[in-house]
């Protein structure tokens, strides 16, 4: 995954997300969790400032539905 980052790119994240956290137990995970997991990801390259509620909540849907398909 060498291209950058930003807070538009949700699919993405939530893949390096899934990645990175393989184990995680969604009834656990918190929005402020997925906020500096996100920061954490080395090809992040977004403004803190600009993440929301509804940005954090669309990561996480996106990483539930990566790990949780149909």
């Amino acid at each position: 995954m060498g291209t950058t980052l930003n807070w538009d790119a949700a699919y993405e994240i939530a893949r390096a997300l899934s990645t990175l956290h393989p184990h995680a137990d969604f009834e656990e995970i918190s929005l402020d969790n997925v906020f500096e997991w996100t920061l954490e990801l080395p090809n992040f390259k977004d403004d803190p400032e600009l993440a929301n509620e509804e940005i954090l909540m669309s990561i996480f849907q996106e990483w539930y539905e990566e790990c949780n398909p149909i």
